[in-house]
């Protein structure tokens, strides 16, 4: 079981400003976190290889698939298609609702 002292000097770490109460329950839950990597720490994996990235491949694969990034040119009449389908426009540029105040 973690000490309270622990756990306060870990709270003033995060910066949490903790009551007494909080204190007590921070501390069983950090208590049962450790515990848990105790119990993980016991797990054989000698058997298991290492990984360094959960998909190894998952660049290699996909390094021929990437684009150059730079603007293409549309053709006028899909553009003029989608400014003609927006709900509300002026003259040629779509309105939007505010996202900011």
């Amino acid at each position: 079981m973690i000490s309270q002292e622990d756990t306060k000097h870990i709270a003033k770490l995060a910066r949490l400003g903790l009551k007494e109460a909080e204190i007590k329950k921070f501390q069983k839950e950090l208590s049962s976190i450790l515990n848990y990597f105790n119990l993980l720490k016991k797990v054989d994996v000698s058997n298991v290889e290492p990984t360094f990235h959960p998909g190894e491949n998952y660049f290699k694969e996909r390094l021929d698939i990437m684009r150059q990034d730079k603007a293409e040119s549309e053709k006028p009449e899909k553009v003029n298609k989608l400014i003609e389908a927006a709900p509300d426009k002026k003259k040629r540029h779509i309105k939007v609702k505010a996202v900011f105040k």
